[in-house]
C-alpha cells in the first residue's frame, strides 16, 4: 500500500458570483405531496411512523446535495450544497433557507469544471467547522464556519491532483474516507484535467497520509461507516452497475472482496429516477441510501425495510436534530422527514 504525506494549506473563498444566486423558496409548513413510503418490513414503523409527512424546507435549487446538521438539537441548523449552482445554503427553523457561501468552491467561471462547488458535507470533530468534498478545489477540506475559510486536508495522491472529491465520512480516530469520481470536471472521464487513473475510494489518516483503498469502481459516490466502523459502505453511481457495496475493514486496509447489498439494475431498467448516491448510517446501524426509486432503508443485517419515494432523483440524506429528523436532498428540493425515535448519527 502506497502512502503519501500531504501538506496543509488554507484557501479563502471570495464571495463573488457570476450570476445572481438562486433563492430557495420556503414556506411556514409545506408538505411534499409526491412523497410516498413503501413499507417492506414492520420494523420500519420503529424508524419512520406510519403517519409521517415530509416538509419541504427549500425549493428552487438546481441539484441539492450534502446535507449536514450543525450545532444543537434546538438551536442548530442545516447546511447543504447546490452543486451546479456552486453555493452552500443554510436552513434553520427560525430563519428558513439562505445563501451561506457563494461560491462554495472555486470561482463560478473556473476553466475545465462543470461543477466547481462543494458537494458532500459532514460534521467535523470540532463544533466550529465541517468537512467538505469540494470539486473545484479538487480537495477534502475543513470549513471554518465563522471565517468561512477552507483548510485543505488532502488534494493529491502520488503527486497528482484528485479528480473531484465527491463524498466523505469521518472515523472516530480522525481518518477520513472519501470518493473521487470525475463528476466535477467538464467531460467527466474524458476531461484533460483528470489525472488520477482510478476513480478511487481513499483514506486520509489523522496524520495526513493518504492511501488508495479501492481502485476498481467505475463511479464511486456516497460513502459511510457502520457504528462499529468495521464496515465501509460505498455507492456506485453507474447506470450499467448501480450497486451499493459493503467492505469489511481490516486494521489499515479493505479486504479484497466486496458484498453487494443492493443492485438497482432492475429499477434503472424500469426507468425509476436516480442512481446509488449519498447515504447515511444511524446509531443503530440502519442504512439510509439513495438509489433508483428513492431512499432505501436497510437494517444492519442488510434487510430492505422500506423505500421513501420522493418522486424525483435523490442525491443524499443526513440525520439531524438530535437524531429525530431525516433530511433528504431531493433534486431541486430539501425535505425534512421526522423519525419515530432518536437515530443519532
Amino acid at each position: 500500500m502506497i502512502r503519501q504525506a500531504l501538506s496543509v494549506m488554507f484557501v479563502m473563498i471570495s464571495a463573488c458570483s457570476a450570476q445572481e444566486p438562486a433563492k430557495p423558496e420556503t414556506a411556514e409548513i409545506e408538505y411534499s405531496e409526491s412523497l410516498a413510503i413503501d413499507r417492506r418490513d414492520p420494523r420500519l414503523d420503529a424508524i419512520i411512523a406510519p403517519d409521517a409527512k415530509a416538509e419541504i424546507i427549500a425549493d428552487g435549487l438546481q441539484w441539492s446535495e450534502g446535507p449536514v446538521w450543525v450545532g444543537g438539537d434546538e438551536d442548530g441548523y442545516l447546511l447543504f450544497s447546490d452543486v451546479p449552482g456552486n453555493r452552500m445554503y443554510k436552513w434553520s427553523r427560525a430563519e428558513g433557507a439562505s445563501v451561506f457561501l457563494d461560491p462554495s468552491g472555486a470561482p463560478h467561471d473556473t476553466e475545465g469544471f462543470r461543477e466547481p462547488g462543494s458537494n458532500g458535507l459532514i460534521r467535523d470533530a470540532s463544533a466550529g467547522s465541517i468537512l467538505a468534498a469540494v470539486h473545484g478545489l479538487r480537495a477534502i477540506a475543513r470549513l471554518d464556519l465563522e471565517t468561512k475559510k477552507y483548510e485543505i486536508l488532502a488534494d493529491a495522491y502520488e503527486g497528482e491532483p484528485f479528480n473531484s472529491p465527491n463524498d466523505l465520512v469521518l472515523a472516530s480516530d480522525g481518518a477520513i474516507y472519501f470518493t473521487d469520481p470525475p463528476y466535477g470536471l467538464e467531460g467527466i472521464n474524458d476531461s484533460p484535467l483528470k489525472r488520477q487513473p482510478a476513480n478511487g475510494v481513499y483514506r486520509r489518516d489523522a496524520s495526513g497520509e493518504v492511501s488508495l483503498l479501492i481502485g476498481d469502481l467505475s463511479f464511486p459516490n456516497g460513502v459511510g461507516l457502520s457504528p462499529d466502523e468495521n464496515t465501509l459502505y460505498v455507492a456506485v453511481s453507474d447506470p450499467k452497475r448501480p450497486v451499493i457495496l459493503k467492505y469489511d475493514l481490516g486494521a489499515d486496509d479493505v479486504q479484497t472482496s466486496a458484498t453487494i447489498i443492493h443492485d438497482g439494475s432492475e429499477d434503472v431498467a424500469n426507468r425509476k429516477p436516480g442512481l446509488p448516491d449519498g447515504l447515511a448510517v444511524d446509531a443503530h446501524g440502519n442504512l439510509f441510501a439513495t438509489a433508483p426509486g428513492g431512499v432505501h432503508i436497510f437494517s444492519p443485517q442488510g434487510d430492505l425495510l422500506g423505500i421513501i419515494d420522493t418522486g424525483v432523483s435523490n442525491a443524499n440524506c443526513a440525520i439531524g436534530e438530535g437524531g429525530e429528523t431525516l433530511f433528504i436532498a431531493a433534486n431541486h428540493e430539501v425535505l425534512r422527514l421526522p423519525l419515530a425515535s432518536a437515530h443519532a448519527d
